[in-house]
């Protein structure tokens, strides 16, 4: 059994105050990764013993960017995808291993009125090209902070969101030609009826005391491993960042 863990973690700096440690030691996973690291190289020390690291850093101080820590060393890594957004952001890490790729990614939130909306489609378009290209060579996991509430079942208030960034009907739409491309949502593979599951709570409003949430991040795989899927979920008992944990297990 593999176990993989991914945390929109807010900030790392600020996480690694909030016993992100104790919980990276809890979770023993097999590959960790993380989205919204807001570092540069060098900016912070990390130890964790028994881990390869592996950064994709945004050219701009204090944002965006992702991070892979995984007890095997990865075979090869690639951080561009020949998209402005994800290369300069550094909202893309694959590590390649033996069996399988590994992707970890932070998709660009579309902003009020949708103002980036053409940088989420550009990266979209690239993302789903890049994936399925990979699963024409092995298997892939891929997890992130996707930023889409894919379905009305994946936040609370889906009607007073309608059109908003994050269930604007673009997004909604980019999201299910990922899917079609053959992959799988792990999470609605095991718990295709399950309501108030979220991921992600605004600091507004106490919405996470309420529990007014959205499922934003995800674990994926390529139809190919479907089969193998054994668990998904989200750790909503873990606080620490405005996201949660979301894990998956792959009996293999």
């Amino acid at each position: 059994m593999k176990r993989f863990v991914s945390w929109n973690v807010n900030g790392i700096r600020a996480i690694l105050k909030k016993d992100f440690a104790g919980i990276f030691d809890e979770l023993d996973a097999d590959v960790f990764a993380i989205q919204e690291t807001k570092c540069q190289d060098c900016q912070v020390e990390l130890e964790l013993p028994g881990y390869h690291q592996r950064w994709s850093y945004a050219e701009r101080k204090g944002y965006s960017g992702t991070a892979v820590f995984s007890k095997e060393a990865p075979i090869s890594v690639v951080t561009k995808i020949g998209d402005a957004a994800a290369d300069s952001e550094g909202r893309v890490c694959a590590c390649e291993f033996e069996d399988y790729w590994f992707v970890c990614v932070y998709v660009p939130n579309s902003q009020n009125g949708l103002a980036r909306i053409d940088v989420r489609e550009e990266f979209d378009a690239h993302l789903t090209d890049f994936l399925a290209e990979l699963a024409e060579d092995k298997p892939v996991v891929v997890c992130g902070d996707f930023n889409v509430a894919h379905q009305p079942i994946d936040l609370k208030r889906p009607q007073a969101n309608e059109g908003n960034a994050g269930y604007s009907q673009i997004e909604r739409d980019d999201f299910s030609e990922l899917l079609a491309e053959g992959f799988i949502d792990t999470f609605r593979h095991l718990h295709p009826d399950t309501a108030e599951v979220y991921s992600w709570w605004s600091y507004q409003f106490q919405a996470r005391r309420t529990n007014a949430g959205w499922r934003i991040d995800y674990f994926l795989v390529s139809e190919d491993i479907e089969d193998k899927v054994a668990k998904a979920e989200c750790l909503t008992d873990i606080f620490g960042s405005d996201h949660c944990p979301v894990l998956l297990e792959l009996d293999v």
